[in-house]
């Protein structure tokens, strides 16, 4: 048996704070433990998952769970493109959206 206990909610803590907490705890995990493909892999498949969320077992729940894992890995592709669409790189001399 674990020595942890197990976490009781704060009387004033809203839902919201509680869902928050939970879904950077798994982002932190899969950051840490999964390779950047594998976790771009199981944010698509908690994605498809969350769509079948009328069934038991599956849930809502997964889709935007899904959609924080992988925006790991999407995160740098969206501020190269971010960089882009501000035209920062379309006179050649930037070499970078990290300039």
């Amino acid at each position: 048996m674990s020595c942890k206990a197990a976490r009781m909610p704060e009387p004033g803590q809203s839902w919201q704070a509680r869902l928050r907490r939970s879904r950077r705890r798994v982002q932190v995990w899969s950051k840490r433990r999964l390779p950047p493909g594998t976790r771009l892999l199981a944010g698509l498949l908690l994605m498809l998952g969350g769509v079948f969320g009328f069934l038991p077992v599956v849930g809502f729940w997964m889709f935007p769970l899904g959609v924080a894992v992988a925006a790991l890995d999407v995160v740098p592709v969206w501020r190269w493109l971010r960089w882009r669409w501000r035209g920062e790189g379309r006179d050649g001399r930037d070499s970078g959206p990290d300039r």
